[in-house]
C-alpha cells in the first residue's frame, strides 16, 4: 500500500492532482486506514503512471477516460485507443506546425534591428502592427 505522498513521489504527479483524479473518477477512491490517510494499491499505482504517461503524451482527460475504458482487447478495443492515438498525433503535428510558424517570424523579427541603439525599435514596432507580419500564425 502507498500513502498519497509515496504515490506522488514514484509517478512524479503532484498530491493535488491525484486528489482531483480520484475526484473526477480517474482513479479509484483510496483506502483509508486508521488514521484516515489515503492508502493506494498497486492497481492504483499502475494507473497513475498510465495516466502520467498518457498527459505527457499530450492526452486531454476525456481522452484518458475514453482510453482507461477500454479493456485491451485486440479487435474494437486496439481500434478505438489506435483511433484516439492518431487523432491525437495530428493535434501534436498541428501544433509543431503552428509552432514553426511562430518561430519563422520570430525570427525574422528579432533581425529588425538586432538590438541596435537609435531610432525606432523594430521588434516593438513589428509587434505592434500585426500587418508588418509575412504570416498568419495567431
Amino acid at each position: 500500500m502507498f500513502s498519497i505522498g509515496a504515490l506522488s513521489k514514484a509517478t512524479g504527479v503532484k498530491v493535488p492532482t491525484i486528489r482531483y483524479y480520484e475526484e473526477i473518477g480517474l482513479i479509484d477512491p483510496a483506502t483509508r486506514n486508521a488514521g484516515n490517510q489515503r492508502r493506494y494499491d498497486q492497481a492504483g499505482l499502475e494507473r497513475l503512471g498510465f495516466i502520467k504517461h498518457a498527459r505527457d503524451l499530450g492526452f486531454g482527460l476525456e481522452e484518458i477516460k475514453e482510453l482507461m475504458g477500454l479493456n485491451g482487447e485486440l479487435g474494437q478495443d486496439c481500434h478505438a485507443a489506435d483511433q484516439i492515438a492518431k487523432a491525437q498525433l495530428e493535434k501534436v503535428r498541428s501544433r509543431i506546425l503552428r509552432l514553426r510558424q511562430l518561430e519563422t517570424e520570430l525570427e525574422r523579427i528579432t533581425h529588425l534591428c538586432e538590438g541596435g541603439t537609435g531610432g525606432t525599435c523594430q521588434v516593438l514596432t513589428a509587434l505592434g502592427d500585426h500587418s508588418q507580419c509575412l504570416g498568419e500564425h495567431g
